[in-house]
């Protein structure tokens, strides 16, 4: 099919149907559906469950507005799309007439008709009721504006749904929702990380006490917002006013860094995605802890052991309270990460087990009496690794981890790791690690989520190559996200449901940027606090927190009780069709 090279125009209909009126919403919906249109809108999205609304007790109360995919809805909407000549994304309930079971779908039609479906994976308790979980998979269509797939609401909390889209090829990711926050408060994330288009469509109305808060928008593959409509109070006099915010989007940025990405997946390392550990995981977890973590920052002396050793003692001695029990260093945390042409170069950096750096990191461990989170260049044999190691605080090695996603300074001399492990400790929690570039592999934190890890430690040096600063409304929150938010690591700890330790350099020739961060967990910024350090200071950053929060509408045990792994099977076997 021959695609279209030049930007077009997009929109997101934040539209508010009424329960009980299918016949009423279609029209309705179909008028502001044609308005987009006759404005040039090529792709338009309208909200989940735009035809019928939301809230339905059972399969009976619901029977009686519920439409077959493709039927008469599809049919309707498909002539607006003939006329235009564009594409329309419909969030409606969707009636199996072989099987008689209902789902919460979206239907894409087109200037040619009906094109397909996605029924959704990943629910909500109130859909539950009547709704069977989506058994489609995430399918991207393949149209003349570019690869379109769809996902509904809930199915952005996990990161596998928009990474499904993305390893299947989209170029756009659809999103209707009826969201209160959370559901959108991940999909700048999300778009960044997978270099997908992301058009949500909302609605700005209470329905049973439920209230939908707006802010349709629409982000660009570099996590850009490039509309949104205005946040919806639930007092605001014009909350059931209809809205269409509309972006332009350029095919040419359909390619990017992180479809580049995609070619460096280790889909060998994520095999654990495909386990479902249930309500009998006996390894778990099941005590909250009280922890007090510290992150490390400060500018690196790239090369100089003993240089960056006394800033980290002084750093740690000086300014670390007394009770932190957890402390993480940047990634190759006496060294920097120093250029090196050749493998052999790294041999005068390079250690074994029993070397120079872990040896005085035990000894600091000691003195804290704490565990530390350290980085090194590991020799084993003819190899070299860029690990991770925690000591507890008797000063013995208890967890490692080994660089799987080699950036351009680990590629001369490192080869990846392959295990992502978790080190379950008495009385403190599972401690899990990545480092710096793994961040960017959301797979990585996936399988730490599998493996029930309660915090998630990654030194790193990052100085700008990936992320974004998040820029999701504040309004949605009840109080505001911390300035110098990384979509990134912030990704991480939300997508896993674990705490996230981020110790980052600054300065230095290779143009740190420092953020290091303790990352919490909850999407509406309710029950806990994010803390970010400075782009340029040397400091250490702590804060005070406790795991195991189960009273919360979501956390990992929910999480892990509803992944959908039958439908995960593409993100450890499949390479994306644009590669």
């Amino acid at each position: 099919m021959a695609r279209k090279k030049e930007p077009f125009k997009v929109a997101a209909v934040q539209f508010n149907p009424k329960l009980n009126r299918r016949n009423t919403n279609i029209r309705s919906l179909m008028k502001v559906v044609r308005e987009a249109a006759e404005n040039g809108a090529k792709l338009i999205v309208t909200p989940e469950m735009a035809t019928t609304g939301y809230h339905y007790l059972d399969r009976s109360a619901i029977a009686p507005y519920i439409d077959t995919i493709p039927g008469i809805t599809t049919a309707k909407f498909a002539q607006i799309a003939r006329e235009y000549n564009t594409y329309i994304v419909i969030g409606m309930a969707e009636h199996d007439l072989e099987s008689g079971l209902y789902y919460n779908s979206a239907a894409l039609v087109g200037p040619a008709g009906y094109i397909g479906k996605y029924r959704k994976i990943h629910q909500w308790v109130v859909e539950n009721y009547w709704s069977c979980w989506g058994d489609t998979g995430c399918p991207v269509y393949e149209t003349e504006i570019g690869n379109i797939a769809m996902i509904i609401c809930q199915d952005s909390t996990y990161f596998e749904s928009a990474r499904l889209a993305a390893v299947n090829g989209a170029d756009i990711l659809c999103f209707p929702t009826n969201s209160s926050g959370a559901s959108i408060s991940l999909l700048q994330h999300w778009a960044e990380m997978n270099g997908l288009y992301v058009v949500s469509a909302n609605r700005s109305d209470t329905e049973e006490d439920f209230h939908m808060i707006g802010l349709s928008a629409v982000w660009s593959p570099s996590g850009k917002k490039l509309a949104e409509a205005p946040y919806s109070d639930i007092s605001d006099e014009s909350k059931d006013e209809e809205r269409i915010v509309y972006a332009e989007i350029d095919p040419v940025h359909y390619d990017n860094e992180a479809k580049e990405r995609m070619l460096e997946r280790r889909m060998d390392s994520y095999k654990d995605l495909m386990l479902f550990l249930g309500p009998w995981d006996y390894v778990k977890n099941t005590t909250s802890r009280d922890i007090y973590a510290a992150a490390v920052q400060y500018e690196p002396v790239l090369g100089d052991k003993e240089a960056n050793l006394e800033k980290v003692r002084r750093l740690v001695t000086e300014q670390t309270d007394e009770g932190v029990s957890l402390i993480v260093l940047p990634e190759l945390s006496l060294t920097g990460p120093v250029v090196t042409e050749r493998k052999q170069d790294i041999f005068k950096y390079a250690e074994t087990d029993d070397g120079f750096t872990v040896g005085v990191m035990k000894q600091l461990a000691r003195e804290m009496k704490a565990h530390i989170v350290f980085g090194f260049a590991e020799r084993e044999e003819r190899h070299f690794f860029n690990a991770a190691v925690l000591v507890s605080p008797d000063g013995e090695v208890i967890g490692k981890h080994r660089k799987i996603h080699l950036d351009e300074w680990d590629e001369p001399w490192a080869t990846p790791g392959s295990s992502i492990t978790v080190t379950p400790i008495d009385g403190f929690g599972r401690v899990g690690m990545m480092v710096g570039y793994d961040a960017t592999f959301p797979e990585v934190a996936g399988v730490l989520a599998v493996k029930r890890a309660d915090l998630i430690c990654m030194p790193a040096s990052w100085s700008g190559g990936y992320g974004t600063e998040v820029t999701i409304n504040q309004r949605m929150f009840p109080a505001p996200y911390p300035i110098g938010s990384l979509t990134t690591w912030d990704a991480v700890a939300k997508g896993a449901q674990a705490y996230t330790i981020v110790a980052n350099y600054i300065g230095s020739e290779k143009g740190f940027l420092g953020r290091s961060a303790i990352y919490n967990l909850d999407q509406n910024y309710t029950n806990d606090r994010t803390v970010i350090a400075s782009e340029d200071r040397e400091e250490v950053l702590m804060n005070r927190f406790k795991t195991m929060k189960t009273d919360w509408w979501l956390d990992q045990e929910k999480l892990i009780l509803t992944r959908r792994t039958d439908y995960y099977r593409p993100l450890v076997t499949r390479v994306p069709p644009f590669m």
